[in-house]
């Protein structure tokens, strides 16, 4: 009865946070999702602490040294310690994760659902915009930004936005097609609410869940276009410790210094799985099938 009224008592965000999370510990995939994202940021925050050395720092003496001992993942072509460039590279690939989502999120939801509640000329005119950046693949796409603008890491984040808000807005406009005829949204016409009202207040919240899970499944190509860009020289530029660019530089040597390429590619790997994972957690979580069982 204590824990039935300390639940009442939190906030009903709270309480559906916390129903999400027990959801998602159950499932054993969902799980492992969960907690290789959990490892991502605890490192991505405590770099400085877990690193065991400084990643930028060459140390000519110890060339391609293979791991155990002192370095854990071995070291580099310029002596620099594998392990602790990997740390930090969490701290890069996070903050890709972190830029593009604030980006493409609000911007394929504000145009799929305007376009998907609007209809007529304005939804014809944003679509086909839309088939446009479908129609070629992210990375090819992603490279053609990134040559215009100059390779960075700043440009590669600009570029893979652009080229990852279409299926966000796809899905968005299919959600909110089939709530623009809801009892609810006549309601709030008749009560004199205006469009922008309507698609903000009433439409977005509706088509949230769904965005936020295609979201987090899209994350995976986020990081592999990241990776792809680092590893064209595209992306992060040297000496940064960007995984992509990692093994860009390791793959000279990744006949006899196979430790180069290894690690940064099992870090991609885990991060993208990871990804992969919890956004099918989060799509069954947020099922309505799903909670009613619960």
């Amino acid at each position: 009865m204590n824990a039935t009224m300390q639940t009442r008592r939190l906030p009903a965000g709270l309480i559906a946070l916390k129903n999400i999370v027990t959801f998602l510990l159950r499932s054993p995939t969902s799980a492992f999702g969960l907690a290789v994202l959990s490892v991502l940021v605890l490192t991505a925050i405590f770099a400085p602490l877990i690193a065991t050395h400084d990643p930028y720092v060459q140390a000519l003496g110890n060339v391609l040294k293979a791991p155990g001992g002192e370095h854990l993942f071995g070291t580099d072509e310029l002596g620099r310690d594998i392990f602790s460039r990997l740390v930090y590279g969490a701290r890069i690939t996070l903050t890709i994760i972190f830029l593009v989502s604030i980006v493409v999120g609000p911007i394929g939801l504000i145009i799929g659902t305007s376009a998907g509640y609007l209809g007529g000329r304005f939804d014809t005119v944003m679509m086909r915009i839309t088939d446009i950046f479908l129609s070629f693949p992210s990375l090819i796409l992603s490279l053609a930004f990134v040559a215009a603008l100059g390779p960075s890491l700043n440009n590669a984040i600009i570029a893979i936005a652009l080229t990852s808000w279409p299926p966000i807005a796809r899905l968005a406009r299919a959600e909110a097609m089939t709530f623009r005829n809801a009892d609810y949204i006549a309601a709030a016409r008749l009560q004199g609410a205006s469009t922008t009202r309507i698609i903000i207040k009433s439409i977005m919240p509706m088509c949230l869940p769904s965005v936020l899970i295609r979201l987090t499944l899209n994350m995976a190509t986020v990081i592999l276009t990241a990776a792809g860009l680092g590893f064209l020289g595209l992306g992060a530029q040297p000496p940064m410790p960007e995984w992509g660019a990692m093994i860009a530089t390791g793959r000279r040597y990744m006949l006899d210094s196979w430790w180069l390429v290894t690690f940064p590619g099992i870090s991609i790997l885990s991060v993208s799985l990871a990804f992969n994972l919890l956004g099918d957690g989060l799509r069954d979580a947020l099922d309505p099938k799903q909670m009613n069982r619960r």
